[in-house]
């Protein structure tokens, strides 16, 4: 017979999502098999996911919703599964930045990871050598579900020249992740703009940093180093971060010349793919 794991519900939300699992499976009288050909997957995945050994997708969760009549509840526990996965130092900003009706962001190293396509996140997360590279993903993925919101965020992100010369993943990731920034120009509540080069000395020399605003909520400042984020409520701080923000958008191209110097360098730095059955 064997070996079932285990599970205490209460010690995590992944915890629950197995345990959940296997007692929804079990009611309804199937075998991990059997649910792995109807939700079009393996059952040695279903046991995976069962025992914590693997963080369940969305898709995944949804797909069992549907097959188990669970009325979302895969899909729901999906969200706070995936957020647990975050580093714990993190995960106060993402619950905060998913509250936000204001984010107001200036990078210099990167793409704002709420921007970032699959790929171009993928090549950023494993830099770090995570053990479980695919859950922390997939994690990334969930927070840019807030952009999907009836009513999303405004977000304004500022983003240094440095970020589209940066090859992360490559010429490839890169060529597709610059494609996704143009797409954002249409957006209704996303903007986007480009710090140049040229604009030399300016308040972002110091890092990144993100200005959240809300509703109900006090302001929010948050910044991050290499070990860990660092988040405030404090006025001073904020008033100090809205001034520099605001110089960074003055310095800033405009949103139309932003779209087109990031389609200039997409051409001219990572090109267009070359054509199928294309010589060298």
């Amino acid at each position: 017979m064997a070996n079932i794991q285990s599970l205490d519900p209460s010690a995590s939300p992944l915890d629950y999502y197995g345990w959940e699992l296997r007692r929804q499976r079990e009611a309804h009288g199937l075998k991990q098999g059997q649910l792995g050909e109807i939700i079009f997957c393996t059952g040695s995945l279903i046991g995976q996911i069962e025992t914590t050994k693997k963080v369940p997708t969305r898709d995944f969760s949804e797909r069992v919703d549907a097959a188990l009549g669970t009325d979302g509840v895969f899909s729901r526990l999906a969200g706070l599964v995936l957020r647990s996965q975050l580093p714990p130092w993190f995960q106060p900003y993402a619950e905060m930045e998913a509250k936000a009706a204001y984010i107001s962001t200036y990078q210099a190293q990167l793409v704002y990871g709420l921007l970032q396509t699959e790929e171009y996140a993928r090549a950023v997360l494993a830099t770090s050598k995570p053990d479980d590279l695919d859950g922390l993903l997939a994690a990334r993925m969930e927070r840019q579900r807030i952009l999907e919101r009836e009513q999303p965020p405004l977000a304004w992100a500022v983003l240094d020249e440095a970020v589209l010369h940066r090859p992360v993943g490559g010429t490839d990731v890169m060529r597709r992740q610059l494609a996704r920034l143009l797409e954002f120009i249409t957006h209704r509540w996303i903007r986007i703009q480009v710090l140049p080069l040229s604009a030399g000395e300016h308040p972002g020399l110091a890092g990144s940093f993100t200005v959240l605003r809300f509703d109900d909520h006090p302001d929010i400042f948050y910044t991050e180093d290499m070990m860990s984020g660092h988040m405030t409520a404090n006025a001073e701080s904020i008033r100090e971060a809205s001034l520099h923000y605001a110089h960074l958008q003055a310095a800033a191209l405009s949103v139309g010349d932003s779209a087109a110097l990031i389609a200039c360098v997409m051409e001219e730095r990572y090109g267009d793919p070359p054509e199928q059955g294309a010589v060298a």
